[in-house]
């Protein structure tokens, strides 16, 4: 066991970060099979590469095997100006290994370039793991937007945000004391 780890490891400290081209498109089906990880039409991969290609990265390994990916965009005006996570997945063989944090910390970069003034995301509330991943990451929980997923049963999310350098007072994430329907969303 201690061996593949170690050979896990240094896979992870030899990936490199780049931005998700089209035909990656082709090579990226088994990061998504997570069930907790939305999966959208050809389309709407198409749009954020064409549009915010900078927050579109997958992580690749040394031998050419895609091991997880980010996808974002930046939105907002004014002091809401911000970089947005819609997506962050990872290779079920390599995941706990710190890859998620370097795709998020790439995302963060990228948003700071542009002066956002925070990152947000919308996470599952039931999605435990996750909310914990996101916090020792420094999100904290900004409100709670109910209804957010749809499915065979609805399920609320916790838009979950982190201030960045613009938003030296950390306005952005103090929290909201009562809960937000998607149709009130800003954004």
């Amino acid at each position: 066991k201690l061996i593949l780890l170690d050979s896990l490891l240094q896979e992870i400290e030899m990936s490199t970060l780049r931005q998700f081209t089209c035909d990656d498109l082709f090579r990226f089906n088994g990061i998504n099979l997570d069930p907790l990880t939305e999966m959208y039409g050809l389309s709407f991969y198409l749009q954020y590469m064409a549009r915010w290609p900078e927050y579109f990265m997958v992580a690749e390994s040394p031998s050419g095997d895609l091991m997880g990916y980010i996808m974002g965009k930046s939105e907002g005006q004014t002091d809401d100006w911000h970089g947005h996570v819609t997506a962050v997945t990872v290779g079920p063989e390599h995941r706990r290994l710190g890859l998620a944090n370097q795709l998020m910390e790439g995302l963060e970069e990228v948003s700071d370039s542009k002066n956002c003034y925070f990152v947000d995301l919308f996470v599952r509330v039931s999605n435990s793991i996750a909310i914990s991943f996101y916090r020792k990451l420094g999100y904290t929980v900004y409100r709670t937007v109910l209804q957010y997923y749809s499915g065979d049963q609805d399920e609320d999310a916790y838009d979950m945000r982190k201030a960045l350098t613009m938003d030296v007072n950390k306005r952005s994430v103090v929290p909201l004391d009562n809960p937000v329907h998607m149709e009130e969303l800003d954004y």
